[in-house]
Formats: structure tokens, C-alpha cells, sequence
């Protein structure tokens, strides 16, 4: 049985992953498939994949591009997100402010190179705000996040909107508005040598998945499952639903595209590269 250790957000976007080991799906294909919580985000799981914590991980999009533009020996196995991530924008719930009034303000972000990081440059080059001199507070992830806001070593952070949108409800946090990419949001993303030396398994385990995520929405009780695991309103869930798709197919080279004329018009990244730079054919 080939063992493959994988890892994601503790997000409702990774439900299907958790059904299929439940379900013993891997199992019958011969896979021992070890799920392991990434609360840092992407940031946290390069740092994973480098070190050889992970041999796959469930990718915000623009992290997975700019960590293997910078180096990293990961490649792009597929799409696993085909809609956008909605970004919204939180500060402390007493504050009188305005999503105008943070251009100068620190940001909080569970790490460099991670999604609220990167998203945060983001919402500020679509703001109009100088971003080079953007200042960051760093927390590791989302608890550590709602802290910084409160002890004074932050003003704002970027987040998931539907998994902070519970403590929004109970007047822990003031929404301010969404930031959504403007791109497809998650990848499955493999260390490249991990990939290369298993890639039969790999190919079963991406069928297995994708088997799985067809037929996702339209399961009975979705919405019951998701709210009840996650601590989400079922309203909520079933509008997450209806933004959400999964996919099945390999990234576009114009969604890569996209993402890195982003990424170099916010100073990450100094050159456009070719999608066959990031992807893997299996």
C-alpha cells in the first residue's frame, strides 16, 4: 500500500478529502492517504513540502505560483478549485473604520508568502495604496489573527469569508467587505520528486478525488454535514455552495497567466513564466 501524506486548511473546501478517507476510497485503491490540518494556510504547507512533512497539499493558487517561482520544488498536479476565494476584510468590532482608512495600517496574516498575505497586497494595489510600504504583524493563523486585532499589533486582516463570517455574527469582528481573487482559488500540488518517483499513485489518488468532487453538491444532507463539522449557518453553507466549484481538470495556462501578471505588478515576481514552469504531466 503506497502511504502519501497530504495536507489542507482545516476549511469546509476540503470536506470531500475527509469523506473519501472516511469512506475508505483510497483504501480500495491501494492508498494509505494521511490527512494532516494545515491552519498556517499555503504558507505552512510550503514550508511542509520543503521539508518533507507533506508529500501533497491543498494550495491557495497565487501562493503555490509564487513559492514555485521562487525556487520551490513543488509542481501543480491540478485545479482543485475552479471559482474564486472570497477574501473579506476584518477589524476589531469597536473600531470606527473604513476600508479606505487602512492604507497605512498593519496587516495581519498567518504567514509570508501566504494567502492573507498576498491578498492583502492585493486589496491594496486594487486600492490604489503604495504598497511597498505596507507593514505586516504575522500570526500563524486565524486565532492568532482576531488576537493581534485586539492586543493593538494589528488593525485589519484577510480571511475566508464564510469561516469568519460565524464570528462576525457573534460581534467578535466588524466586515468590511469582500476582496474576491480574481482567479481560480485552490490547486493540488505535489513535491516534485515525490511526484516523479509515484506517479501511478498519484494519478489513482487525483482520480479517486475527482470521483468525489462530481458528484459533491448533490449529495443528501450536504448542507447538514458541512454546517454541523464546521460550525457554519446552514443559510451560509448553502450560499458557499452556490459560489463554490470543484474541478477536475488541470489549471489553464491563462489562469496561470493571470496570476502572475498579478504577482509581478505587486513586486513578487520579476519575470511571466510558461504554465509547463508550474505544472506536471502525468
Amino acid at each position: 500500500m503506497q502511504k502519501i501524506k497530504i495536507g489542507g486548511v482545516p476549511e469546509h473546501f476540503n470536506y470531500p478529502w475527509h469523506q473519501g478517507i472516511q469512506n475508505g476510497l483510497f483504501e480500495e485503491q491501494d492508498i494509505e492517504l494521511e490527512w494532516q490540518d494545515m491552519p498556517g494556510g499555503t504558507g505552512e504547507m510550503s514550508e511542509a513540502l520543503e521539508s518533507k512533512e507533506l508529500d501533497l497539499a491543498i494550495m491557495l493558487t497565487e501562493g503555490c505560483l509564487l513559492k514555485i517561482n521562487q525556487g520551490s520544488p513543488v509542481q501543480i498536479l491540478q485545479q482543485y478549485i475552479a471559482s474564486p476565494l472570497f477574501w473579506g476584510i476584518y477589524v476589531h468590532p469597536d473600531h470606527d473604520i473604513t476600508r479606505n482608512d487602512l492604507a497605512d495600517k498593519t496587516a495581519a496574516i498567518s504567514r509570508f508568502g501566504s494567502g492573507s498575505h498576498l491578498m492583502a497586497i492585493v486589496n491594496a494595489k486594487q486600492s490604489n495604496w503604495l504598497t511597498q510600504q505596507m507593514k505586516f504583524h504575522k500570526t500563524n493563523d486565524l486565532n492568532g489573527a482576531i488576537k493581534s486585532i485586539y492586543n493593538g499589533k494589528a488593525d485589519y486582516f484577510l480571511w475566508e469569508h464564510f469561516m469568519t463570517k460565524p464570528y462576525v455574527d457573534r460581534g467578535e469582528l466588524k466586515f468590511l467587505g469582500d476582496r474576491p481573487t480574481p482567479w481560480p482559488c485552490f490547486v493540488i500540488a505535489g513535491r516534485t520528486d515525490f511526484v516523479e518517483q509515484h506517479q501511478q499513485a498519484i494519478k489513482i489518488l487525483l482520480q479517486t478525488i475527482n470521483k468525489v468532487t462530481e458528484k459533491f453538491k448533490t449529495q443528501d444532507q450536504i448542507v447538514d454535514l458541512l454546517a454541523d463539522k464546521y460550525n457554519l449557518d446552514l443559510n451560509d453553507v448553502t450560499e458557499w455552495l452556490k459560489l463554490t466549484e470543484w474541478s477536475q481538470q488541470q489549471i489553464s495556462g491563462s489562469s496561470i497567466e493571470k496570476v502572475q501578471h498579478y504577482l509581478k505588478a505587486i513586486d513578487l515576481i520579476d519575470q511571466i513564466e510558461d504554465k509547463k514552469f508550474y505544472t506536471i504531466d502525468l
